[in-house]
């Protein structure tokens, strides 16, 4: 079997840095023949998030040509062009990094099954994550539901030192046909938009280990008080990046130690914004409902509306409350938007318009380029009270006091609303030109009316919440 070829199946970890399949592969000895299949799963992505994969793989495709090597594109099931490819190059060998989504769970399992009882070795990898959710447990061997005690459990853990990056990969006498990326039009969905958020899209190893060094060299030491403000820069921004695994969670881990050590004292709590990420991937792993239903189930008795015309309103940006509005518009014209303004966008739709979280989910998973099922399912829940580690319900943010708080030159306002601002930027008036044209908007009308008082809206939230415990 040495001397057969290895068929690496990627589909995120698109880095030659520290990538745990890659390196193992390379040790092999074998030619390897790296692949990229648009199964129906993928195939499921979001508009937004589908076209920044595709920017992804066109990157790491022409990074794998520059070592020799070449990104094999098809298009089907899985298991189904995985033996397709291994009959025509006659592979002896399919290895892949780990997701952990219950989709991908579903099929990999599946895979690694049927290329097993094919007589093929199968093989899984970490890499997405610092830790394997299931090494982390509890003194009584269950996993954590609380955010804190996760932190305190792994953040004096060994992290391995990260890989250096591979400079060459053995290729195959003969190269399997492949699709054209181009063919595939995965940012079809996106329509005029993808001409908007491309001018704030970051893309490959190279982009995302330079905006790193960016921030750790600056913004880090003032982050924890700082990073509350979404006018200021002052956000790592590689949220984009580690979803598509353009940077490993090894390698960013070390180098914010590196910064704590230096005496930046913001990278503390830069390392905590990780290990949140690997406590969501921790609960999406052990709860896998997560992603579908009320974490908690004594929830599904809440009287939450289903999709409305005012969840439309807020879908648009329209909602008259300009912090909310500032933070949904940033992120059609970005592809992103910032960590406070997510929390405030999620209360006001679930509390004071009473909608339930998987209607702002779901808009979130079809909008944002660093879209990542674990961190926006926990995020969503979160806010709504419904999740593990939850705000209380009763904690209702008020868009405006956070405004005067967090915003208070409503310079984050008017970088994204047109009609509040005397001469509008690009910024503000690209929402007009990214949204549906069959929304109708224009920049030049009068800024829309509050769709409810805030006082009414907390005041029918406390009534719904007093009412599911009565």
């Amino acid at each position: 079997m040495s001397d057969k070829p290895l068929i690496l199946w990627f589909r995120r970890d698109f880095r030659l840095t520290d990538n745990p399949m890659l390196t193992a592969a390379v040790a092999t000895g074998r030619p390897i023949i790296p692949v990229f299949i648009l199964d129906p799963e993928t195939e499921r992505l979001g508009a937004a998030p589908k076209w920044r994969l595709g920017l992804g793989l066109e990157v790491f495709g022409k990074t794998l040509e520059s070592l020799g090597s070449r990104l094999i594109f098809r298009r089907g099931p899985a298991l189904g062009v995985l033996r397709d490819l291994i009959r025509e190059t006659g592979a002896g060998a399919v290895h892949w990094s780990r997701l952990y989504d219950p989709d991908a769970k579903a099929r990999d399992s599946a895979v690694k099954s049927a290329l097993r009882a094919d007589g093929l070795e199968a093989e899984s990898h970490a890499g997405h994550l610092l830790f394997e959710p299931w090494t982390v447990e509890t003194g009584q061997g269950g996993f954590y539901r609380v955010y804190s005690p996760f932190w305190r459990a792994v953040k004096g853990r060994d992290v391995a030192l990260p890989a250096p990056a591979l400079k060459a990969l053995p290729a195959p006498q003969a190269w399997p046909a492949s699709d054209q990326l181009a063919d595939w039009a995965l940012g079809q969905q996106m329509r005029r938009g993808a001409a908007i958020v491309a001018r704030h899209v970051l893309v490959g190893e190279a982009a995302a280990l330079t905006r790193m060094d960016r921030f750790l060299e600056g913004p880090v030491a003032d982050y924890r008080q700082a990073r509350d403000f979404p006018a200021e820069e002052a956000t790592s921004r590689l949220s984009e990046n580690l979803t598509y695994g353009e940077i490993g969670p090894r390698l960013l881990w070390h180098a914010a130690q590196r910064a704590l050590e230096e005496g930046k004292a913001g990278a503390e709590h830069f390392l905590k914004e990780i290990v949140w990420r690997e406590f969501a991937y921790h609960l999406l792993h052990h709860s896998p409902h997560i992603t579908t239903r009320n974490w908690r189930p004594e929830w599904d008795s809440f009287g939450w509306r289903d999709d409305n015309d005012q969840a439309e309103a807020w879908r648009r940006g329209m909602t008259g409350e300009p912090f909310v509005d500032a933070a949904m518009r940033e992120m059609y014209v970005t592809g992103t938007m910032h960590n406070r303004a997510r929390m405030i966008v999620a209360s006001y739709l679930t509390k004071h318009l009473l909608t339930d979280w998987r209607v702002g989910l779901r808009w979130f998973e079809d909008c944002l380029i660093d879209w990542d099922p674990a961190s926006n399912a926990m995020g969503w829940q979160w806010a709504a009270g419904s999740g593990p580690d939850a705000a209380p319900y009763f904690r209702v943010f008020n868009p405006e006091t956070q405004a005067e708080k967090f915003d208070p030159q409503a310079r984050y306002r008017h970088r994204f609303i047109a009609e509040l601002a005397r001469n509008p930027g690009a910024e503000a008036l690209g929402y007009f030109e990214a949204a549906p044209r069959a929304w109708a908007l224009d920049p030049s009308r009068p800024y829309p009316k509050r769709l409810i008082a805030l006082a009414e809206g907390r005041n029918r939230a406390l009534a719904a919440y007093e009412a599911r415990n009565a």
